[in-house]
């Protein structure tokens, strides 16, 4: 495919933009896109990689942009403790230096995940059928026990106790599945 900017080079860069639900395709030669300023993490030139989507992400997040000076200097202070990154060379590299990190920075991590996963911070993908059930009554189970405990603390016994009893049924459901010879 030929670059639709100057029709001379072969397009390397395809962009799909998607604007109040319409849909537009460009697709241009790293030359014209730097010329054009589409890629705003080329940088001059260097080639892109995970690592500036990332460091993009991050510099790009509201909380950065229009936060006081106080709260930005505070974020960029935390350091892993393990391999001694900080917040703000985390969002430079776009990686980070140990396993520890994902603790370190996790605060900092979920406004942009909740972005990313369009709202979402909990995996909701498929689950395979033969897991499903089990799965399913578990989740189900720990809702039901998040609602209780409301329910306590709101002093709402009455709802308590219907809870109570719909949680020991569903515990009954999964010992039988166990019993049955089903994995869970």
């Amino acid at each position: 495919m030929i670059c639709q900017e100057c029709n001379q080079r072969p397009a390397t860069l395809h962009f799909t933009k998607i604007v109040n639900g319409e849909k537009t395709e460009e697709h241009i030669c790293e030359k014209c896109a730097q010329e054009k300023g589409e890629m705003f993490m080329f940088n001059g030139g260097g080639s892109f990689s995970i690592n500036n989507l990332l460091a993009g992400l991050f510099n790009m997040d509201p909380v950065f942009q229009h936060s006081n000076p106080k709260t930005i200097t505070k974020s960029q202070e935390v350091q892993c403790p393990g391999c001694n990154l900080t917040f703000n060379e985390f969002t430079q590299a776009g990686k980070f230096g140990c396993a520890q990190c994902y603790e370190t920075f996790k605060d900092q991590l979920n406004p942009v995940l909740k972005r990313l996963h369009g709202g979402n911070t909990a995996h909701i993908g498929k689950i395979p059928e033969r897991l499903g059930g089990g799965i399913h009554l578990r989740k189900k189970m720990d809702d039901l026990k998040q609602i209780l405990k409301d329910a306590i603390d709101n002093e709402e016994f009455e709802k308590a106790a219907e809870l109570r009893d719909e949680i020991r049924s569903l515990e009954k459901s999964m010992k039988k599945g166990h019993e049955g010879g089903e994995e869970s």
